[in-house]
């Protein structure tokens, strides 16, 4: 019997061992992963950006874990020679209405003591000849990693520490007794004292396969975008970012320099049709049938159904996607938008038809689902495993001493 089974071999999964090895030094810990790959979805498929937390409410649990995310994937890349860069984002007004909203970002940046510039129409003009705004701020501690490659980092160490990892291992049933829990896996059955769920996409299936209650379902967000060419790759020192509509839960499409010298814009966030189909049209008849038999899905729907129908014609329009990132970055054309690919995010929605952008977690005698792990979740995963830990281990202290099955043996 394991002490900890972990299902999830994503970037929230791998902090989350990390942190048990941490606290619980000797303690048997195996992670179950479906794909032959750590990092397939989400953690492999997003921006790559290591997020300064100025968008988050000041003093909130997204801010402090955001900051303290950030200064730890940096030095977690530092002791790991894993590439990154501070390059820093510009967060560009484009209209009146952002620059009062951009005003009210500053208030934030202040507050949440990240440092950030000011910069003037001319300043912006200077700083970034191929970028027009009205104005914009300046966030200096904003970074660029490859978060896959974070991972496999992540992985060596667990392992080092006595770790167990199974890839290509995905989850046919889960059954929680008095001693633990047994997992029954497509390499066996596991058992484990206490079980961690993270599983992403496919979180709250995980929860029901389990047996637990819950009042949320996962709708997958495509995110999709584009790869500029190499003589674009450097139309722009910095991340470009509009400054975000408070009313609307997505970032906005921005131009994106990654690790590898490549540079994305993107992307738009328009409803998936397939949890894990990143090609363009891609369809599964379980995910739409999930969503679709969820009353939250349509209450999300009625309120939604504005920003939802933009979404769709920017993703059917490279015209109308090409207009958006106009609106601050004029140079580009048509034909700078290649490589078209997507990443999908998963939203939990609940059945009121509210969107979760906190965190969420369902929790039993011997068993922690996290059911959402606000963004950005790939920034602050290394605190936000740690606080994962924390919460499980306290349940623990509650019900049985928290020290492993082997050690009182």
């Amino acid at each position: 019997m394991y002490d900890y089974c972990i299902i999830g071999g994503g970037i929230v999964g791998l902090a989350v061992a990390m942190a048990l090895q941490e606290r619980m030094p000797g303690a048997s810990i195996v992670i179950l992963e479906k794909e032959p790959e750590l990092a397939r979805h989400q953690t492999g498929h997003n921006s790559g950006v290591i997020h300064a937390g100025i968008y988050y409410a000041p003093g909130s649990l997204k801010a402090k874990l955001c900051r303290e995310g950030a200064e730890a994937t940096k030095r977690f890349c530092t002791e790991n020679r894993i590439p990154f860069e501070t390059c820093g984002k510009l967060l560009v007004a484009t209209d009146h209405a952002e620059m009062r909203r951009m005003e009210a970002l500053e208030d934030r940046a202040r507050q949440n003591d990240i440092d950030y510039a000011r910069l003037s129409t001319a300043q912006l003009r200077t700083d970034e000849p191929n970028i027009a705004g009205l104005g914009a701020l300046l966030v200096h501690s904003t970074g660029i990693v490859d978060y896959a490659i974070v991972c496999r980092a992540m992985a060596r160490a667990i392992e080092t520490g006595g770790g167990e990892i199974r890839r290509g291992t995905a989850v046919r049933a889960i059954h929680e007794h008095e001693k633990g829990v047994r997992v029954e896996s497509a390499s066996g059955p596991v058992e484990a004292r206490r079980l961690i769920a993270c599983a992403g996409l496919q979180s709250d299936r995980i929860a029901l396969m389990a047996g637990v209650k819950i009042s949320h379902r996962i709708v997958p967000f495509r995110g999709e975008y584009y790869a500029l060419p190499a003589s674009k790759a450097k139309v722009t020192q910095r991340l470009i970012y509009p400054i975000p509509d408070p009313d609307l839960p997505f970032l906005g499409i921005h131009l994106t320099r990654t690790i590898d010298g490549g540079m994305t814009v993107g992307p738009n966030a328009v409803l998936g049709f397939a949890r894990e189909g990143y090609a363009k049209g891609s369809f599964a008849i379980a995910d739409v049938a999930s969503m679709t038999t969820f009353p939250g899905f349509w209450r999300m729907a009625r309120r939604n159904w504005r920003s939802a129908i933009s979404e769709f014609a920017n993703s059917a329009s490279r015209a109308r996607y090409l207009a958006e990132c106009r609106k601050y970055c004029p140079p580009l054309t048509i034909d700078d938008l290649q490589s078209p690919q997507a990443g999908i995010r998963a939203q939990a929605v609940m059945d009121d038809g509210s969107l979760v952008h906190d965190f969420l977690f369902k929790q039993t005698e011997r068993m922690l689902h996290v059911c959402n792990a606000p963004s950005p979740a790939a920034t602050s995963a290394i605190p936000i495993g740690r606080m994962i830990v924390d919460r499980l281990l306290e349940g623990e202290a509650t019900k049985a001493p928290a020290v492993p099955e082997h050690a009182r043996a």
